[in-house]
């Protein structure tokens, strides 16, 4: 019993010193803002993962690969008519039944928010040609209400849309008869600044996302600040 009363009385002791030496410094700190501004400093960290960087190749600035694909109103439509344009790109099929409605819903929230700036454009790939005429495309545009005339829905030859996908953005895309819809595609949001150039953010661990997941709404709020972004810049 008396063992147990000593223990008691050393916790005790222990308590009143930490109490004695370190409550006056926290309080301190506190007056001071000390711990305020590391919290500042904090936030500051994390709007530095909004600075758009290069997505680089062997040490090269990535663009845009050539291309050349018929759009909705069939009109011939190459990369340099998305010259001196913010552009978001992506890769979809009309009949696509899991992903892609997601897809274009959240990217009708971007053509809402953007549609009336003439240096803003969207491009939108049908990995699915052969379904996916202009006449198709056009309905499918009706459907989604576009209302920018820099929403582009291209098709053209499969094997080029394929390349352009898998090799020029390293977007997966391809054919596959066993799942839904007879494609298999990532639904990810390329972001393209006014060079033709393929920009990304940081993540919070300081790596470039490099595209943004169309499926997820947060990300894609991500991508219409970084879309903000790159307008300001000449």
């Amino acid at each position: 019993m008396q063992k147990k009363n000593y223990s008691y009385i050393g916790i005790a002791f222990i308590m009143l010193v930490f109490g004695i030496i370190f409550i006056p410094k926290i309080v301190d700190k506190v007056q001071k803002g000390e711990t305020i501004e590391k919290d500042r400093m904090n936030i500051v960290g994390a709007e530095r993962n909004t600075k758009l960087l290069y997505l680089k190749i062997d040490g090269k600035a990535r663009r845009v690969p050539d291309f050349l694909f018929t759009n909705q109103d069939s009109l011939e439509i190459s990369n340099q008519d998305f010259s001196g344009k913010v552009t978001v790109m992506e890769f979809f099929f009309t009949t696509c039944p899991t992903i892609c409605p997601v897809m274009n819903s959240n990217m009708r929230t971007l053509d809402e928010e953007f549609h009336e700036r003439d240096d803003f454009a969207i491009a939108s790939f049908t990995i699915d040609p052969k379904t996916d005429t202009p006449k198709v495309l056009k309905e499918y545009a009706e459907r989604y209400g576009v209302k920018s005339l820099n929403w582009h829905f291209l098709t053209g030859d499969l094997e080029k849309i394929h390349e352009l996908s898998n090799k020029g953005f390293n977007i997966f895309t391809g054919i596959n008869p066993e799942v839904a819809g007879g494609f298999e595609h990532q639904g990810y949001f390329a972001l393209i600044d006014k060079y033709g150039f393929i920009r990304s953010r940081r993540d919070n661990h300081g790596n470039p996302k490099i595209y943004y997941q169309g499926t997820d709404i947060e990300e894609v709020e991500m991508l219409k600040q970084d879309i903000k972004n790159l307008l300001e810049e000449e």
